[in-house]
């Protein structure tokens, strides 16, 4: 069951070149069941020949190609070691959180309007994040900040949101904050429950921005992010909109039926 949840986010991010549907399932076809090693393996495999591909693609000038290849070697990377975090100095987990960020990186400079690389400055270190502009005119617009939950990446809101922000005329600012990937990676930094504490200072760096518009700042969480974030609006005054994306609307629910608990 894990497998197969994890294996319909990959064919979902396909709509916005984050996987292909031939390469999931034939990825998936070769995974043993029960297997993490053999997840990682599988998953760990194609983003190398997809890194390597974009790596020689680049180098003869064929950008596009380049970029997806990038893009979805990133998305390959971050997939493999989902499975691995019971041991926290497993190798494994550092390399494909670097290769990860490292395509996805060199995905996000090829495009015609090139994704932006930001650390966002956060008590005595900063958040990671990518700022993805309509165009470079700097003209204020919507910006939706985003953040996902629990087992997510700035990288992965590539497909999740960001991208789907953008094509609709919003500048969109992904980040990180700690408890999740990159702050986790990088740092060990857990979460915190007043997360408006995390949201403030990316909302403070995104009024720094000439392309945003003051008054229309939206906020939105996935998964865990949709707890988490409510939180925050209810503090940081600064944001118009709200959007609570949990997936799931009742979260004890989902733990009664796991333990066959009736509900109150």
């Amino acid at each position: 069951v894990q497998f197969w949840y994890e294996t319909q986010r990959a064919f979902g991010a396909a709509e916005y070149g984050g996987s292909l549907f031939g390469e999931v399932l034939t990825t998936a076809g070769r995974i043993k069941a029960g297997d993490y090693d053999s997840w990682y393996n599988e998953w760990n495999a194609i983003a190398d020949r997809l890194a390597k591909e974009a790596a020689d693609q680049l180098a003869r000038g064929h950008r596009v190609s380049a970029r997806d290849n990038f893009l979805r070697a990133s998305n390959y990377y971050w997939l493999s070691e989902f499975f691995l975090h019971g041991d926290a100095k497993d190798p494994r987990i550092a390399r494909a959180y670097k290769l990860s960020v490292d395509s996805y990186k060199q995905s996000a400079a090829l495009y015609d309007q090139p994704i932006r690389p930001v650390e966002i400055p956060y008590e005595n270190t900063t958040l990671p994040g990518y700022l993805h502009l309509v165009d470079d005119t700097g003209r204020p617009r919507p910006t939706l900040i985003m953040h996902t939950g629990f087992d997510g990446s700035a990288e992965a809101l590539h497909t999740f949101g960001a991208r789907a922000g953008v094509e609709r005329g919003y500048n969109v600012l992904t980040f990180d904050g700690p408890g999740q990937y990159g702050p986790l990676h990088r740092e060990g930094l857990v979460f915190r429950p007043d997360w408006e504490k995390v949201v403030t200072p990316v909302v403070d760096f995104a009024l720094k921005q000439p392309a945003v518009d003051p008054k229309k700042i939206a906020l939105m969480g996935l998964s865990m992010g949709g707890v988490l974030a409510p939180r925050a609006a209810a503090f940081e005054k600064r944001l118009a909109a709200l959007i609570a994306n949990d997936g799931v609307y009742d979260y004890a629910d989902a733990h009664r039926a796991a333990a066959a608990v009736p509900p109150e």
